[in-house]
């Protein structure tokens, strides 16, 4: 019973919620939003190790980039007139799969969070992935020298889940299951 309530959380948590979420049909003038995905923007520290991480870590793709210039940057209070570069990622290559935007300011480096537990800190604690088959997660990061934070917990079935983090210590779940 336990195991079930904590998968049912997992599942009803607003982040898995928007993940898995498809596109919104145009025609449909029930709900306010054109596109029923998000896009995650994170600051990371070096931009070049966190898109290692996500790209053969993790399995994203890269999709694209651009930049920011300053004027915009300010004009729109994204920063205080700092120009930034953007590295876009994806899961999968339909035009609605979930993004992350990364970038980085070596020049003003942010204040890190306390990420050693989801309940550390405030805001946005963890990214939730769902994969097709975690040994296959599992082995990818034990070629790339990492390390769950333990063993894979199971959730019931044949559905395991298994927290990593990255670079910059962000949790990512990775639930799927195992072979």
């Amino acid at each position: 019973m336990k195991k079930q309530m904590m998968y049912a959380l997992l599942v009803l948590c607003p982040a898995v919620c928007l993940l898995i979420l498809g596109a919104s049909d145009p025609d449909d003038k029930s709900t306010e939003f054109s596109r029923m995905t998000i896009d995650l923007g994170m600051v990371v520290a070096d931009i070049e190790k966190s898109a290692t991480f996500y790209r053969d870590v993790i399995g994203f793709t890269q999709v694209g980039s651009f930049d920011v210039a300053s004027q915009m940057a300010g004009d729109t209070g994204l920063t205080d007139y700092k120009p930034f570069s953007v590295r876009v990622f994806a899961l999968g290559s339909e035009p609605t799969a979930t993004k992350l935007k990364i970038m980085s300011f070596p020049n003003a480096p942010g204040k890190k969070v306390d990420n050693e537990f989801i309940s550390s800190s405030l805001g946005y604690s963890y990214l939730t992935i769902f994969v097709a088959d975690l040994n296959a997660a599992m082995r990818r990061l034990k070629q790339n020298s990492v390390a769950p934070v333990k063993k894979p917990y199971p959730l019931g079935g044949n559905n395991y889940l298994a927290l990593v983090k990255d670079p910059d210590s962000n949790i990512i779940e990775l639930i799927g299951p195992m072979g």
